[in-house]
């Protein structure tokens, strides 16, 4: 069970502690700008993961968790193409891990089909049909310039430079109007986590750990 305060902490440190356990460089790029540029409050102190692949990050998830030293471990994925079976047994995964049959429903966020959806919301209103590079390369250069896309590093440094606290509000209200239903394309429940840690009323933190329990 994960202890409220971990044991090398002062307990007087105002930071609540989580952790995103994120399935590759891409998602972690993403959240490390929003971290960057401030736009969710400072009262979270958030430690990124790369679990550099999605097979890697249910024992990722395992490990934090067991660790002691978050609030909360969250992860962040792609559902990828259907059937889903990577994605699928990464939340089968987290609810066996705690013997709650809803555990993944409270810590796992998703872009359906990619992250990719998420991310183009910031400038765009579009709905991606495929999680391939190949056939979102001239989306991603319509909206950001970038041409061809193929998730390389200085490729994806290019288009989180264009992300803006600015255009983080318009990528909100696009998802709003997404589906959060994982099964379907077009879908995505991160705008939760957004929200979640924009908050300066900590009451969600409590309300995960007893589902968790």
């Amino acid at each position: 069970k994960m202890s409220k305060y971990p044991e090398f902490l002062n307990l007087d440190d105002p930071y609540i502690k989580i952790c995103i356990i994120c399935e590759g460089s891409e998602e972690y790029d993403y959240l490390n700008r929003l971290i960057q540029l401030g736009v969710w409050n400072n009262k979270y102190f958030i430690n990124l993961v790369d679990a550099k692949g999605n097979g890697n990050i249910a024992a990722r998830y395992q490990d934090k968790y067991q660790n002691g030293s978050y609030d909360l471990v969250f992860i962040f994925c792609d559902t990828d193409k259907k059937p889903y079976e990577t994605y699928e047994d990464i939340k089968r995964k987290i609810n066996d891990f705690h013997g709650v049959e809803t555990a993944a429903d409270e810590v796992v966020f998703f872009g359906n089909p990619c992250t990719m959806q998420i991310i183009i919301e910031h400038w765009k209103d579009v709905k991606l049909k495929s999680p391939s590079k190949k056939i979102n390369a001239n989306i991603i250069n319509e909206c950001t310039c970038v041409e061809n896309y193929k998730g390389k590093k200085e490729q994806r440094s290019a288009i989180m430079q264009l992300i803006t606290a600015e255009n983080y509000k318009t990528m909100k209200r696009s998802l709003r109007n997404l589906s959060s239903n994982d099964k379907e394309v077009n879908s995505s429940n991160f705008i939760k986590l957004a929200e979640y840690l924009e908050q300066d009323d900590e009451a969600w933190i409590d309300t995960i750990q007893k589902l968790l329990e």
